[in-house]
């Protein structure tokens, strides 16, 4: 629940009461699944939407001989697909990377929200737009940045969402994602993963141990991936970011 209002709140400074409905709304109907399983699968009919509250997950779309595209990453606090009630099927899939924990939002809990209270409808809003943000960025990495550009941009956006989200342990954090992950993220081979984040490590960019990221200099990997922090849409009059993070996602 910390990292959801943590998050909102760098779009909208959210109210006493506000901070108890979210806390309600994210104690009940919690669900627990395993690493590498689907949460919901293409084809079927939504009923919730998932706010994730611990753990990595992805939206992927597959085809019936396994080869796989995953178009966005989800992490703590993120909430998947705020519109899927209006979907008479699932058009795509949901699946965890390591062990999630889910809450599953109600509709009744979003009528209640636009009811009577407009900062969190607004914060929600926000979100959406920034995850539609965050889709085009991702659209332009496919077609137009090298490999190298790709990985390094995409560390980047992974890098200060987790800090956003309270979630960086100094210069590191954890990073669960497989080379087969990136490469199905990127649309590289995992061959073309591999070189290139050896590529990275090589130039001391990044700092991979197990299932841990470091990132010494931020600036320099920001450089590398032609990453512009814009689309994130941090300088809104909500948010609630540390000196050190403003001026690390400046450049």
């Amino acid at each position: 629940m910390a990292s959801l209002i943590r998050k909102l709140e760098q779009f909208v400074r959210l109210s006493p009461t506000d901070h108890a409905i979210l806390s309600r709304a994210t104690s009940e109907r919690v669900r627990h699944f395993g690493a590498r399983v689907d949460i919901v699968r293409e084809g079927e009919k939504p009923r919730d939407i998932h706010l994730i509250l611990s753990g990595w997950a992805c939206r992927y779309k597959q085809f019936e001989d396994g080869r796989r595209q995953v178009v966005s990453f989800f992490l703590p606090g993120d909430i998947c697909d705020m519109n899927v009630f209006i979907l008479r099927e699932m058009d795509h899939s949901i699946g965890t990377i390591t062990p999630v924990s889910v809450v599953d939002l109600s509709r009744e809990f979003f009528d209640h929200v636009a009811a009577g209270h407009p900062r969190i409808v607004t914060a929600f809003w926000w979100e959406t737009l920034v995850n539609a943000a965050i889709q085009r960025e991702w659209t332009m990495s496919l077609g137009q940045r090298t490999a190298l550009e790709r990985i390094a941009h995409l560390l980047c956006e992974i890098w200060l969402r987790l800090r956003l989200a309270g979630l960086t342990r100094g210069e590191s954090c954890d990073f669960p994602l497989t080379q087969a992950d990136l490469a199905d993220a990127t649309g590289l081979s995992k061959v073309h993963v591999n070189r290139t984040l050896q590529e990275l490590r090589a130039a001391g960019l990044i700092v991979l141990n197990g299932k841990t990221l470091a990132v010494p200099d931020l600036d320099r990997l920001m450089r590398a991936g032609l990453f512009n922090p814009n689309y994130l849409h941090m300088e809104h009059e909500g948010r609630q970011l540390d000196a050190e993070t403003i001026e690390a996602a400046a450049g």
